[in-house]
């Protein structure tokens, strides 16, 4: 099995952040702000060690594809952003390109998302998502190549991966793909493989589906969702959105508590839509470090779960998908809760777990 885990790349100064939050922030401050907010709400989370890397140093990301090649993670799927014909938060990659010695195998997502900075009901643009015309898209196209051209890039069905995350935000969908794939073609690529990752777009009834290889069931916002859109939740939130004493919080749901083992059974019990979604993995979840009181969390977890229901997926995969990659959730979302990578609580004990569930499902 092939477990491919999300890598966020915001663990560097960018330009945009210091003027947004404050000079030198990164995800970093983030994770080091978190409150404990409920009974054994285990924050800050603190990594091994107390090790706050920076991804501009070269040998930041030497240690963390070291880590995870040891533990048996295939790859990472990098987060790619791309605002005005320029890329932003590029370094990390860049530094991994610049590196062949460096063993990891690798793919971007594409998350093609407007920038914003929420405040209650305020919404403040941050960085506009624009997707231009077809000389926007050769710039981007100059600047994926030599990633997609590199040995260790990862294919499926012998074609480069792009994942995109929300292809349904893209107005010219057909014709950028059919540029971009076209471009690749000219230059050496090959056709790609296209891939969408969040659960709001679907290959079978939305535009531009049919030029998507697969879609990624990125969990647990894939099981999520599903749960938020019941009637009681969404009447929870009508009722957050007109009474909440604290306008910060309105629109949002109050600090929500969902159960890992009840999201875990819906995604081990789930049959997919069709043989074009590839099946995901979470390790855990806890957006509280991003998002205070406004957050979700799930209770129950433990890394001996985590290594049960990862090992029960693996061969959900292979039985019921007929698939041999797995996507995870995550391997440095510290803002998020789902990280691989260790920390002053558990150690390693959550890469020993993907080892050993990885060991099992091939014996």
């Amino acid at each position: 099995m092939k477990i491919i885990a999300f890598y966020l790349p915001q663990f560097h100064r960018l330009e945009i952040n210091d003027k947004t939050w404050g000079n030198g922030f990164t995800e970093w401050e983030n994770v080091k702000n978190a409150k404990s907010l409920y009974k054994n709400h285990v924050q800050p989370k603190i990594p091994y060690g107390n090790i706050y890397y920076d991804l501009e140093d070269t040998e930041s990301i030497r240690w963390q594809c070291e880590l995870a090649s040891q533990y048996g993670i295939y790859g990472f799927c990098f987060y790619h952003y791309w605002f005005n014909g320029k890329p932003v938060m590029e370094k990390p990659i860049e530094n991994l390109l610049k590196n062949p010695d460096i063993k990891i195998n690798y793919c971007l997502s594409w998350a093609n998302e407007s920038w914003y900075k929420r405040t209650g009901f305020k919404k403040e643009l941050i960085q506009e998502q624009k997707n231009g015309d077809w000389r926007e898209w050769k710039e981007h196209c100059r600047f994926l190549l030599p990633f997609m051209l590199d040995q260790r890039y990862i294919r499926i069905d012998g074609k480069a991966v792009l994942v995109i995350y929300r292809p349904e935000l893209i107005g010219s969908l057909e014709s950028m793909l059919f540029y971009i794939n076209k471009y690749m073609c000219e230059h050496g690529v090959g056709e790609l493989c296209y891939i969408y990752q969040y659960n709001r777009y679907s290959h079978l009834k939305d535009r531009g589906g049919g030029l998507f290889s697969y879609g990624i069931e990125y969990q647990p916002i894939y099981s999520k969702y599903k749960q938020m859109r019941a009637p009681s939740m969404i009447i929870k939130k009508a009722a957050n959105l007109l009474f909440a004493a604290d306008m910060d919080n309105r629109g949002r749901f109050p600090l929500l508590s969902l159960d890992y083992d009840s999201t875990w059974k819906r995604i081990l019990e789930h049959v997919p839509e069709d043989s074009r979604m590839l099946p995901g993995a979470f390790v855990n979840w806890d957006n509280t470090p991003r998002y205070g009181k406004r957050g979700s969390f799930y209770y129950n977890y433990s890394v001996e779960k985590f290594e049960k229901y990862l090992g029960q997926q693996i061969e959900h995969a292979q039985s019921v998908y007929k698939k041999d990659i797995l996507f995870l959730f995550a391997w440095n979302e510290w803002g998020e809760g789902g990280y691989l990578e260790p920390d002053e609580l558990e150690g390693y004990a959550r890469l020993e777990a993907v080892k050993r569930a990885l060991e099992r499902a091939a014996s």
